[in-house]
């Protein structure tokens, strides 16, 4: 990094001084998002909304590659929809915003501003199923929800957010059920190969699972600081929305049967994983893949004959293939550097008098700092292996802190203890029983993450000493 005296990377905290505020930092001097006068509620600068677009657009892909389609429910939900689900209503009860008055005139029913969309879902496919013909219905949204937390912060949790809403109808349990993994897969790719996140599947205990849901299946990455983030859930509903808002079709056999439902969704809380896995002290680190902006070509003296053209051909060359942007403002060559490092960008391009004099540019990684000599007339291919190599390494070194970060235990003693030393993953054996859930939560301020696909029980359960059912993952999170 250049000279302590550019202001904007001044102002970034030490991460390893105080996480919290330097995650904040990042956020507002990053220009992703800044704070609005709508308590708990942020305003998506254009880099942060950029980064939502690209992840739209790389989901949206699979998603309809998969079959599904996109489509809009209303913002509003009129009270008694909402009840009919009793399970799934009181779990959404706390945060809940209601709308009273249209105007000056008080409503005769309230309305939710939607925290979820599955009684609307619900109402609007019992209307148009009626044979098995009809299904499966494969239903995306994309919107923002409203949820009245108490405690906010950048992307992690605000009160408004965007997010995605998958939600689909099928004629047997075992479509459905093929979905919800389907889905939690599709999930995996992106978070794995364009967030360059290590992601741990599995399915979330009973305590933890979505209000309504016959079971919840999640994608759960650990952060910078050792702490977890749930990072995509998948939902399997079974027929139990179906029976309570009468979605019944006739099967081939003429018969009247319910369909069974799935639910999916990930939200902006991605952009701040993203922020916790790969930043560092000099501000953003964005994977290639994620990058809105993957090089940015920077003219070195650019008042000298020559130069300016030379920047802006090789920019030209590089916006056919990459997501590129180059920077003729009148700013110091170092100024630029600093701004671009802060915003993440994967590589800079530097080129000046010399470098036209040689035939090269220099390329330089934001996530290590290297910097190599490379031919102009190579600069696409060698962009391209670059962009390519640093994907790869960024999540490679992810995976390994994230390795390092996990531990085991035999008793609560032995996760508190680790919890405490380092944070991060602990796989224990467990019993099943929310009592020992609760008693975790209490003594060791840590939640079940998730029954990982790929274990098995090892021993007793680590709480209370009876016969395991399951290896869980625990830790404490976002």
């Amino acid at each position: 990094m250049n000279e302590k005296n550019l202001q904007n990377v001044e102002a970034i905290t030490d991460m390893e001084q105080d996480f919290a505020q330097w995650y904040t930092d990042v956020v507002k001097k990053a220009e992703l998002a800044e704070y609005s006068e709508t308590g708990g509620c942020i305003i998506f600068r254009p880099n942060g909304y950029a980064i939502w677009e690209l992840l739209q657009s790389e989901l949206d892909k699979r998603f309809k590659q998969t079959g599904h389609e996109n489509v809009y429910m209303p913002l509003l939900i009129p009270e008694n929809l909402l009840q009919k689900e009793k399970d799934h209503i009181e779990g959404f009860a706390p945060e809940v915003a209601w709308v009273t008055h249209g105007g000056s005139e008080k409503l005769a029913e309230r309305f939710c501003i939607r925290p979820t969309s599955e009684t609307l879902f619900c109402s609007h496919y019992a209307n148009i199923i009626q044979s098995w013909r009809d299904l499966p219905k494969l239903y995306n949204q994309w919107c923002s929800v409203l949820r009245w937390e108490k405690t906010t912060r950048p992307f992690l949790r605000t009160r408004e957010f965007l997010w995605q809403e998958g939600h689909t109808a099928h004629a047997t349990a075992e479509e459905a059920l093929e979905e919800t993994l389907r889905m939690l897969d599709v999930y995996t790719d992106v978070i794995e190969n364009v967030l360059a996140m290590p992601v741990i599947k599995g399915k979330k205990t009973d305590r933890e699972k979505f209000a309504g849901a016959v079971a919840t299946y999640a994608c759960e990455c650990l952060m910078h600081d050792g702490k977890a983030l749930q990072a995509g859930t998948s939902h399997y509903f079974g027929d139990r929305f179906a029976q309570v808002f009468s979605i019944q079709y006739t099967d081939r056999d003429n018969k009247l049967r319910h369909v069974h439902q799935t639910s999916w969704g990930v939200t902006t809380r991605l952009i701040g994983g993203l922020i916790m896995t790969h930043g560092d002290n000099n501000g953003l680190v964005l994977p290639p893949n994620a990058a809105p902006v993957q090089t940015v070509v920077i003219p070195v003296a650019q008042h000298k004959t020559g130069v300016t053209d030379a920047a802006l051909g090789l920019y030209d060359r590089l916006k056919i293939k990459f997501r590129c942007k180059t920077d003729m403002t009148d700013k110091s060559a170092g100024w630029k550097f600093s701004e671009n490092e802060m915003k993440g960008v994967p590589v800079r391009i530097e080129i000046g008098p010399k470098d036209i004099e040689k035939g090269r540019v220099i390329m330089a990684r934001r996530d290590s700092g290297e910097k190599k000599e490379i031919p102009l007339e190579g600069a696409e291919n060698a962009l391209t292996d670059l962009l390519n190599n640093m994907q790869k390494q960024m999540f490679d070194k992810a995976l390994q802190k994230q390795n390092e970060r996990t531990s085991s235990a035999k008793t609560l003693g032995e996760l508190n203890e680790s919890l405490d030393s380092k944070l991060g993953f602990v796989y224990a054996s467990w019993c099943g029983s929310e009592a020992c859930e609760e008693e975790v939560k209490e003594k060791a301020s840590a939640t079940s993450r998730c029954i990982p696909f790929d274990s098995e029980p090892n021993g007793d359960c680590f709480c209370c000493g009876k016969k395991a059912n399951h290896m869980v993952v625990w830790g404490r999170a976002y």
